[in-house]
């Protein structure tokens, strides 16, 4: 396991005020009081290196399976018009990321980005219906040569301020690489061709990289 390189300046930071908190607690305050300043210091800074973890996940790819895109809950699996590139009918899986979750995205399948576009938006929870549509979010579609194209959606929650989004157009990638990193708290969606077949239901937990959300009937 490592640190994702999107944490360095914040677990810096968090490291720094952490020892300038308790440089001053144990300068300032009896050592009975300083002990409980330095602990939560510790456990805060646990908890950032926590959040950023990078855990190993087997290699290893199957064209006929289309990936889980994170870790997290599956909350959403509908047939849904989608308007921002398609504009017709896909089958939607959305994912929810709690902040105790691995917050890496991967790419679900293997293929050639076609379209990547930002966009600026609110920050509600990231289970709220409107989510998808009206959060700071970032889209991603890559044409798979077995599935087509496969629309993967990076969605900021309440508690997330930062999307990062690796793949350029045109960029050729590989399933169960890194696609980006959503920073504490979020969602992501995957709309896939009516006819794949969906491999989960509302409930599930999933590990990207691993979990199969879809399969190819063919």
């Amino acid at each position: 396991m490592r640190l994702h390189r999107e944490g360095t300046l914040t677990i810096l930071l968090i490291a720094g005020i952490g020892c300038l908190a308790s440089y001053m607690a144990w300068h300032w305050l009896p050592g009975v009081a300083a002990w409980p300043v330095a602990a939560a210091m510790a456990c805060l800074l646990g908890i950032v290196l926590w959040f950023f973890r990078v855990p190993v996940r087997a290699e290893g790819t199957n064209g006929k399976h289309i990936l889980s895109p994170c870790d997290g809950k599956v909350v959403v699996v509908e047939e849904v018009t989608e308007t921002e590139y398609f504009k017709d009918r896909r089958i939607q899986v959305s994912i929810f990321m709690s902040p105790l979750n691995v917050h890496v995205n991967y790419h679900p399948v293997t293929g050639t980005t076609t379209f990547r576009q930002y966009h600026k938006g609110k920050y509600l929870v990231a289970w709220h219906p409107k989510s998808s549509t009206d959060n700071e979010r970032c889209t991603v579609v890559v044409s798979s040569p077995v599935h087509g194209e496969v629309l993967v959606r990076q969605i900021a929650g309440a508690l997330a301020r930062r999307i990062c989004t690796y793949p350029e157009p045109g960029e050729h990638v590989t399933q169960g690489t890194e696609l980006g990193f959503i920073k504490f708290g979020s969602r992501v969606d995957l709309f896939l061709p009516l006819t794949s077949q969906v491999a989960v239901k509302i409930g599930d937990v999933v590990q990207g990289a691993t979990s199969v959300i879809a399969r190819n009937p063919s």
